[in-house]
């Protein structure tokens, strides 16, 4: 059977999506097909008009339709704390936690020499500028705990030893619920450095 260089081309631009593998591309390149034109246009309109309409935010960097993002513009935030995370994604996950009210920083990735992420491609110099410019009193460094997300914190943390400020890094350990027979040597090792008095 002859291939549909459309569909085939469809389902390519599926498969840059994370997480979707081939069978995933080609149903959703099938189920574009079936659609109606009306909806179809829809599609395309969210597609294009997404990059238009969302930038990050010229204080955090947190994705945004305007210039200042929600946070950094609510008069009701903890304007003395800053959470410091890779990704906007992170944002989301505390915010659900509805424990946090502070500010938040996004750094754009984290420190990877292989894939050739250095301190200029992160948002770094922003964060130092934050600091000294907003009398920032806590930096909560809540970067991954990978290899990347490890040397990032310990970067960041370097930069700030000489200010005058309280520098913390997110616990870890074991996770609610967990056991400690199925935790690996790691996870045990930082449940056990985290300890605290109760």
């Amino acid at each position: 059977m002859k291939e549909l260089r459309a569909l085939s081309r469809l389902i390519d631009s599926f498969l840059k999506l994370p997480s979707v593998g081939k069978k995933s591309a080609e149903r959703m390149a099938l189920a574009v097909l079936e659609m109606d034109e009306e909806d179809i246009q829809e599609f395309v309109y969210a597609l294009t008009n997404i990059k238009n309409k969302i930038q990050k935010c010229e204080v955090c960097g947190l994705y945004s339709e305007e210039q200042k993002c929600e946070i950094c513009q609510d008069q009701e935030r903890d304007k003395k704390s800053i959470i410091v995370v890779s990704s906007f994604k992170d944002v989301y996950a505390f915010e659900k936690l509805k424990s946090y009210n502070g500010l938040y920083h996004v750094l754009g990735g984290a420190l990877n020499a292989t894939r050739g992420i250095g301190v200029n491609e992160l948002n770094i110099e922003s964060l130092l500028n934050r600091v000294h410019l907003d009398k920032i009193e806590e930096i909560i460094l809540a970067t991954n705990s990978t290899i990347e997300g490890e040397t990032t914190a310990l970067y960041i943390a370097k930069l700030l030893e000489k200010e005058n400020i309280n520098t913390t890094r997110l616990a870890y350990g074991l996770p609610m619920g967990g056991y400690v027979d199925y935790a690996d040597s790691l996870t045990l090792k930082k449940a056990l450095e985290g300890r605290r008095k109760i």
